[in-house]
């Protein structure tokens, strides 16, 4: 129970944060205080709608809020999201376009399960669909899990990945972004072995960890530094009465962001402390750029324990993909199985998460794969999360991965240069 009792005294943290915004908002607008101008009130007032927002979206999942795609008709076509698997840990949800022929080039979308809702792709998802059929992965909050359901570790993820590639055929291109990377293709192995007839026709790696050791960052240095045993006991916590999940031992999203937050103290603060500044001033809206990235990036989800648990175990302190030694039900998974889907990696030069060298890695181990299957890329300039968001993802990268999927699928959909031409390191 005491477990219980640190997962509803963070959730009544976060409540009562909430409340004092909403309270400080709510007295210094009282009309009366117009009469005696007072340059703390509306500074209070900010103060107040700032800290309200920010503590009320910790505990909301985003919208997709892709509403309409204009075609090449020039028209606006509704974009309906549609559940096409379902299961009780996340569900394969598709982007469909009314009215518009289903492009050829189809794409499967893994987004990772580390904290944040699938709609941190949003915009990823966005600049894709102008030129392809989406489908991505919809993981769910484990806070709404029932324990009825059962576990849900990497080795039930994996298989997740397979039941999705194989509900969307061989004519399926795989695009894994971050911490889905090495089960992605792991997955992908799998198939190779048991059902190759349903494997992709390319896989696309973005900034993983398929071998955390290769280039260490502070994420890879917190693995090798504390002892499973520590991170159970100080991670770990049951799901309180709130929610359906009641009971379930789960790594909150809240504990989660307070990690993210604390890599970049310095500089969260500051923008919150300009924000509040440009709301007092009259100078900010609902939608402004602030509110954009932080409505997203406080949006955080429970991860179940025997996920969290066995991904630091299994992939970074022993670093069973990166040694080809992953087994799924006991069975290894041979990563050298991969002979026909072409692998490409993307990785970004200032990438502090994901450092260049570890996602690369996963080319070696695909020994059975010729090099004419395989590419890179490195980004210059690109941080983490510019290598599938922003400017980096829309003008260098999309570009290269579509022109991959092209050079890779049954028959060619463009003319577009060869996806190879920035071919892997050797």
């Amino acid at each position: 129970m005491r477990y219980m009792a640190t997962y509803d005294l963070i959730e009544t943290m976060r409540n009562t944060n909430q409340w004092l915004g909403a309270s400080a908002l709510a007295m210094a607008s009282y009309p009366v205080f117009s009469m005696l101008p007072n340059p703390a009130l509306p500074w209070m007032a900010a103060w107040g709608a700032v800290t309200e927002r920010t503590f009320k979206r910790m505990a909301v999942k985003p919208d997709w809020g892709i509403r309409t795609h204009t075609c090449e008709d020039g028209k606006d076509h509704l974009v309906h999201v549609d559940t096409v698997v379902t299961k009780p840990f996340g569900d394969l949800i598709h982007f469909r376009i009314a009215g518009r022929t289903p492009s050829p080039r189809k794409v499967l979308l893994v987004a990772p399960m580390s904290g944040h809702y699938a709609t941190l792709l949003r915009s990823t998802v966005k600049s894709l669909l102008v030129d392809c059929e989406v489908y991505i992965t919809d993981w769910h909050n484990a806070r709404d899990i029932p324990v009825s359901a059962g576990k849900f570790d990497i080795e039930d993820y994996t298989l997740y990945l397979v039941d999705f590639m194989r509900h969307l055929g061989p004519d399926t291109h795989v695009i894994a972004v971050c911490q889905p990377a090495p089960l992605t293709l792991a997955a992908t192995a799998y198939l190779a072995e048991e059902d190759p007839s349903a494997q992709p026709r390319s896989l696309t790696l973005i900034g993983g960890p398929i071998d955390p050791d290769a280039t260490p960052t502070d994420v890879t240095d917190f693995g090798r530094r504390v002892t499973m045993g520590q991170l159970e006991e100080t991670m770990i916590q049951r799901v309180g009465f709130k929610y359906p999940g009641v009971g379930r031992m789960v790594y909150p999203g809240l504990l989660q962001l307070s990690s993210f937050m604390s890599m970049n103290g310095e500089r969260h603060s500051k923008a919150f402390l300009d924000q509040i500044n440009r709301v007092a001033r009259g100078e900010a809206s609902d939608h402004d750029a602030h509110n954009r990235f932080y409505d997203e990036y406080l949006a955080v989800m429970d991860m179940t324990a025997e996920f969290y648990l066995s991904t630091v175990e299994r992939i970074f302190k022993n670093g069973e993909i990166a040694k080809n030694q992953f087994t799924v039900k006991g069975r290894r998974v041979d990563i050298g199985k991969i002979t026909d889907v072409a692998v490409k990696t993307v990785e970004g030069a200032k990438d502090d998460i994901s450092a260049p060298g570890q996602c690369i890695a996963a080319l070696a181990l695909c020994t059975g794969l010729p090099d004419s299957k395989k590419a890179s890329h490195v980004e210059p300039d690109a941080g983490h999360y510019g290598i599938f968001a922003g400017k980096s993802w829309r003008n260098n990268i999309r570009p290269l991965v579509l022109d991959f999927i092209d050079a890779n699928s049954s028959a060619p959909m463009s003319k577009g240069k060869p996806a190879n031409k920035n071919a892997a390191a050797k």
